[in-house]
């Protein structure tokens, strides 16, 4: 386990993307809050290149802040969020894979939750968790005092029945215990819990997880919505996932306008991110979706899997209008809101890294040497611009045994329609070595 010592530090002055860290008082750290959005395309935001999509609130966001081109989260749910609350790689979290109804991140685990707790913040889950749904596994074992959701890894957003295994499984928790709202959409419940525990903690310094289930499937954006799309002649299925796309910016816009209207938002940091790739599942149909030039979808480690939406905004802490194309990953979020919040955290078991230095300088090199991904037996390992697959996959797609080593210069080839494995094999070993490494340590 981390230990955590709670300093204060004083005030440092940084240039690029910083414009000043304030004295830290224990009434006057930043509030924290998190956006992770569940199965978005990679350029699923008018702010990332979409030109169909309405999304106002979310783009208003991206641009007060700093966009990153090249994050990385994971290519399913359960690994990405265990990567984002412990800084690790999910292997090395105890979360390989989706998690079911056992299992998960245990306590044991270390978690931004337990960081933010230990620092004196009020902390809260709203939305999904599908971390675990047993004892020492839920959001209140993993250092959040408060929440509200299910556990699951997706609902039905007016029964909150779990949408896999039914029709007679209700999923729908606050603080462990069971409670039942039959018929409310559960977009404007998360709303409502958070902004009434911002409302409560609005005097002491809070950090909230909005964990939305949006626009994973199924697919339920308000009637306003779908028939806006449908009119503009939308095709189907893109209508329906842009119909809720577009519900969930209205409610990311409500949290934000709460902000304002408290007197926050100034000392705020947000966080947007999507946890994976757009679904191209029966569930989903097919699709609706978009990585735009970007191969593959959730569950592959193409980069239209794994390469996702993200931004971090705080209007008194960083410049707005700023873009980083440096490689980043999700576990790197911890590390950098210790620094950013002044909390004296021990990295040194992390495999994320702070990204200070790239959000001082456009020009700094990524804080990460390689990285490497894996679900099941598909691996992927990155380092610079190249990038080996191991057992490449792609729903509804089939690779030849030829395949099986995947490589790819993504500055040449960002589509990774091109394997170049055969004319480079001085690059497949490095990369190679450089997954195998990879194994070792999170044995």
């Amino acid at each position: 386990m981390n230990l955590l010592n709670k300093t204060i530090i004083g005030s440092v002055l940084l240039g690029g993307g910083i414009t000043q860290c304030a004295e830290k008082q224990e009434n006057n750290f930043p509030n924290v809050i998190i956006i992770y959005t569940d199965d978005q395309g990679t350029v699923d935001l008018k702010s990332f290149g979409s030109d169909d999509l309405v999304t106002p609130h979310t783009d208003k966001l991206v641009e007060s802040g700093i966009k990153f081109t090249q994050f990385y989260g994971h290519t399913v749910c359960s690994p990405s969020r265990a990567g984002l609350l412990t800084g690790k790689t999910p292997e090395r979290a105890g979360v390989s894979g989706n998690v079911g109804a056992r299992g998960g991140l245990h306590s044991d685990q270390y978690t931004m939750a337990d960081m933010f707790k230990d620092t004196g913040y009020k902390t809260a889950l709203i939305g999904k968790w599908h971390l675990g749904e047993t004892d020492g596994h839920l959001p209140n074992d993993n250092g959040f005092d408060y929440s509200f959701g299910h556990l699951g890894g997706c609902i039905d957003n007016y029964s909150h029945f779990f949408y896999w295994s039914g029709p007679n499984r209700h999923d729908l928790y606050r603080n462990g215990e069971e409670v039942f709202y039959c018929g409310e959409f559960f977009p404007d419940l998360m709303v409502k819990e958070a902004i009434g525990f911002m409302e409560n903690n609005k005097n002491n310094p809070f950090f909230i997880y909005f964990s939305l289930n949006t626009p994973h499937y199924p697919y339920q954006g308000t009637p306003e919505w779908i028939e806006y799309y449908q009119e503009k002649g939308v095709a189907y299925p893109r209508d329906l996932y842009a119909a809720f796309i577009s519900t969930q910016d209205e409610k990311i816009g409500e949290i934000l306008q709460k902000l304002e209207d408290l007197g926050l938002r100034e000392n705020t940091i947000v966080i947007f991110q999507s946890d994976n790739g757009h679904s191209t599942e029966e569930r989903a149909h097919f699709g609706g979706g978009s990585a735009g030039i970007y191969r593959g979808a959730k569950f592959s480690l193409f980069e239209g899997g794994i390469r996702v939406p993200a931004a971090i905004s705080w209007p008194a802490g960083l410049k707005a209008g700023e873009v980083r194309n440096q490689m980043a990953v999700n576990a790197d979020w911890m590390p950098t809101l210790a620094d950013l919040c002044g909390i004296d955290l021990d990295t040194r078991d992390l495999d994320g890294r702070s990204l200070i230095p790239v959000i001082q300088d456009e020009n700094a090199e990524s804080q990460h040497d390689g990285f490497c991904w894996q679900l099941h037996n598909h691996w992927a390992a990155r380092k610079g611009d190249w990038k080996l697959l191991g057992n490449p996959r792609i729903q509804h797609e089939e690779f030849s045994s030829a395949d099986s080593l995947f490589l790819v210069n993504l500055k040449n080839d960002p589509g990774e329609m091109n394997n170049v494995a055969e004319k480079n094999q001085g690059k497949v070993k490095e990369l190679t070595n450089l997954y195998e490494k990879w194994v070792e340590r999170n044995q």
